[in-house]
């Protein structure tokens, strides 16, 4: 990637917030042999609600999308610069989700169509999704991340 990751941001309209608190006693993020790993983070402004329920598959991706905002916010605060990271190795969501909820892969896409765009090729990662009964706060999703750097 010729250009940097922050002019890639600037050129899609993204400014990245403050880096967001753990919401307990925990760590945001732990460096650890090359990689950095990110607590979950959920959408800014804490929406609060189920997939299927409150909200269709469009609002989830944009949730998941708004997520992978907050996480790419506690990397740069932990590196300083998103320039140091050689990969994005795994992107985790949880959705909350009513039972009959069959689309979760298609709200976290939300998130991972953010770190392409963001990251190009070295945004290419693993992911899993699980639906959930219940996250804490009733967030519709939360997102955890591990990059290497």
């Amino acid at each position: 990637m010729s250009e940097t990751v922050e002019a890639r941001l600037a050129e899609l309209g993204i400014v990245l917030p403050e880096a967001s608190e753990p919401a307990a006693k925990y760590a945001n993020y732990v460096i650890s042999n090359g990689l950095l790993f990110i607590s979950g983070k959920g959408p800014a402004g804490k929406p609060k609600g189920k997939l299927g329920q409150e909200y269709t598959t469009e609002e989830g991706y944009q949730f998941a999308r708004l997520a992978g905002i907050e996480v790419l916010a506690v990397l740069k605060e932990a590196l300083g610069s998103l320039d140091l990271v050689k990969r994005v190795v795994k992107i985790q969501g949880f959705v909350n989700a009513v039972p009959e909820f069959e689309e979760p892969h298609k709200v976290l896409n939300g998130c991972s169509d953010l770190i392409l765009e963001v990251f190009g090729e070295r945004g290419l990662h693993a992911r899993s999704v699980l639906g959930a009964s219940t996250l804490r706060d009733n967030l519709p999703i939360v997102i955890d991340s591990i990059f290497e750097i």
